[in-house]
């Protein structure tokens, strides 16, 4: 069942995250297996690393196994329903239209205290290219209570012929409540035209763009700008590897970009002792680790995190060249 929301005349956006928290507890109370698995989330186990600046929290989540362990190769795409198509949605499942091409549905496989998938209506492949507005209508209609995140189709996204979103309590990721302090220890660069300012991270483990604005435009621009840059260092007729978490707060927009050129870490293709279950997304980039399987949330260590994200991060030289293309829309 689909849920239409009659346009906001006061342009009151926070009424879409309370509509959306209105859908969760009407799932809870309708559908059995998305209730269980909100009830095991109480029984999540977390731990903590940390790092020089920062720190990165390990989650426990068998629930997660599907998601981590997808087969995403095309042939096996292909021959699969897509799950996020209306007709292929368990019957329990209901929905929130959100404008005229995208449904709001809760996640039945959370990672967050409150998860949702914001899929397409129709089916198109995972692109961020021709989406990202949306990207910025989300995040500001949904950012009282929720981040908004993006995984490339090979950055972790387990339904990459389908487009969609996700949606996940705010400040659960660490890299949302310690952005503050990495500006101030980790940023080696600040552009800023006095619209919007854009930061470079590069102590972090992995390489991160920030962008932050109150102008809707000019998050379009440099965000255009990066991904003309990245095309030009990517595999051709490709969408180029990253992930992204999008938050509005104040009435600015915070967008962090973590351009990849890795899938899969090596870990997860070995066996064995020597196996790690890990497909990093932007959960992960984020900062907060999901392990599906106890034995790799029990021997992941401080070397492990740092291994797997120098694997998945674009190189210093590529990064190099996306922090001085998107400098030059400044000149």
């Amino acid at each position: 069942m689909i849920f239409e929301e009659k346009p906001d005349k006061n342009n009151n956006s926070g009424r879409w995250a309370e509509r959306a928290r209105e859908l969760l507890e009407e799932q809870k109370n309708s559908w059995p297996l998305l209730k269980s698995n909100y009830d095991n989330l109480e029984k999540i186990i977390t731990r903590e690393i940390e790092f020089d600046s920062f720190n990165v929290k390990i989650q426990f989540n068998p629930e997660r196994i599907k998601s981590s362990s997808a087969d995403v190769n095309e042939e096996a795409v292909r021959k699969r329903k897509c799950f996020l198509c209306a007709e292929n949605l368990p019957a329990e499942q209901n929905s929130l239209s959100f404008n005229k091409h995208f449904v709001i549905l809760c996640n039945p496989y959370p990672i967050f205290p409150e998860h949702f998938t914001i899929s397409k209506k129709n089916h198109t492949p995972q692109t961020i290219i021709g989406n990202f507005a949306e990207l910025l209508d989300l995040s500001k209609s949904l950012g009282k209570y929720y981040t908004i995140f993006y995984n490339g189709p090979k950055c972790g996204a387990s339904a990459p012929d389908h487009m969609h979103f996700q949606a996940g309590t705010k400040a659960i990721m660490p890299i949302e409540y310690e952005f503050e302090k990495m500006v101030g220890r980790l940023a080696r660069s600040v552009i800023s035209n006095g619209k919007i300012e854009v930061r470079f991270f590069e102590d972090h483990l992995r390489y991160i763009i920030s962008l932050e604005s109150r102008t809707k435009g000019e998050l379009l621009y440099a965000f255009k700008t990066f991904i003309n840059a990245f095309k030009k260092i990517s595999s051709p007729h490709d969408e180029p590897l990253m992930n992204i978490i999008a938050g509005f707060q104040e009435e600015i927009w915070r967008i962090l970009i973590f351009p990849r050129q890795k899938h899969r870490p090596d870990q997860f293709f070995k066996s064995g002792e020597k196996q790690i279950l890990i497909s990093p997304a932007a959960v992960d980039m984020g900062g907060l680790f999901i392990t599906p399987r106890f034995e790799d949330f029990e021997k992941i260590k401080k070397e492990d995190i740092a291994d797997i994200l120098k694997q998945i991060t674009v190189t210093k030289e590529y990064f190099e060249y996306l922090r001085k293309s998107i400098g030059g829309i400044f000149i």
